[in-house]
């Protein structure tokens, strides 16, 4: 039964410390890299766009994933003092998250000649820990 409590604490009640939230920001993350990783294929092969075009846009759909998700489920309480605040500071965060996406991208794809959906995983995992970080210390109560 403890094994059953300790999975119901974790998926009910939010963490405050940081192994938790980065627990829970791990589960978060696999949920809008599936949309974020999904929207690049689907808007880069069956719509036709560029990759980079491609991945802005899918990045987006993945950071307004990430905001609902985490907002509700990771963290704590808000350092900002309106939820506009809050929207704008996490998001300025994915903005450079975005950026720092998009030259990780290109440095991969056209600097070393990887797939643009391995570089996409390259990406990922370096733009994961910042996000993570900057949100935990910069918007929301740690």
């Amino acid at each position: 039964m403890k094994v059953l409590d300790n999975l119901k604490a974790f998926l009910e009640d939010k963490p405050d410390n940081l192994v938790g939230q980065l627990l829970r920001y791990v589960v978060v993350g696999g949920i809008s890299f599936i949309v974020d990783y999904g929207s690049l294929w689907l808007l880069t092969e069956k719509a036709g766009l560029p990759y980079l075009w491609s991945a802005a846009i899918a990045f987006i759909l993945g950071l307004t994933c990430n905001y609902f998700l985490s907002t509700r489920w990771v963290f704590g309480e808000s350092k900002m003092k309106s939820a506009w605040a809050e929207f704008a500071a996490f998001a300025l965060i994915g903005v450079i998250g975005l950026g720092l996406n998009e030259l990780i991208m290109f440095g991969c794809t056209d600097g070393l000649g990887f797939h643009y959906m391995l570089s996409k995983i390259v990406s990922t995992v370096i733009v994961f820990f910042w996000n993570f970080l900057a949100r935990r210390f910069l918007v929301f109560k740690s």
